[in-house]
């Protein structure tokens, strides 16, 4: 299976970053083909610019690259920090340009202006793995996890991938270094459970 990873996170030697190359090891070992977006790394611009709205822009090299990737890709890991109940603006964008119309989903024509879309992505599962500084009952109870929102129903259900799995790894800066460990072993254990290889 080909596998897109996409990690957004700027600290090298984050959590996130040993997360995803938990991840990565796994997939490759199950023999995956895993297709790796270090967002920060590569410098992706996350400005969505007016030219680019539309379903049939013309898309610099790079867009182009990103999206031919989402949308040839088996499944989905994304891996990065809660920060404000939100994905890092890096992310952020690299969804606002990436996970368009005609590559990720589409609107029926005629459909009494509901806007009701219709997914287009190949990606059968997609994995979310989160880190956190917020314990789970705060996180619910105060915030109502709206990381759950946006990546289950508001991302992946409208693009048509309905197998989703998210983890967050919390409280991190409390955490020891075993803590640490078993969930990176975790998160291995996650990526070969929802990515079988053959299926």
């Amino acid at each position: 299976m080909k596998i897109l990873l996409v990690l957004g996170h700027p600290d090298p030697g984050s959590f996130n970053h040993a997360v995803a190359a938990a991840a990565r090891a796994a997939l490759e070992e199950g023999g995956h083909d895993v297709v790796f977006h270090d967002l920060c790394t590569e410098g992706f611009d996350p400005l969505l610019p007016a030219a680019e709205i539309a379903a049939t822009a013309a898309l610099p090299e790079p867009i182009r690259r990103h999206c031919e990737d989402l949308r040839s890709a088996d499944g989905i890991v994304i891996v990065h920090p809660n920060w404000w109940g939100q994905p890092p603006a890096i992310l952020k964008g690299w969804v606002d340009r990436v996970v368009r119309p005609g590559v990720a989903y589409r609107f029926e024509e005629g459909d009494s202006g509901e806007g009701v879309p219709v997914g287009l992505l190949k990606a059968k599962a997609a994995v979310v793995f989160n880190t956190s500084n917020t314990i789970e009952d705060r996180e619910r109870a105060v915030f109502g996890d709206p990381l759950e929102a946006l990546w289950r129903r508001c991302i992946f259900d409208l693009c048509g991938v309905r197998d989703f799995h998210r983890r967050t790894f919390r409280v991190v800066v409390t955490s020891t270094l075993d803590q640490r460990r078993a969930w990176l072993e975790e998160a291995k254990m996650i990526c070969r459970r929802v990515f079988r290889a053959g299926e």
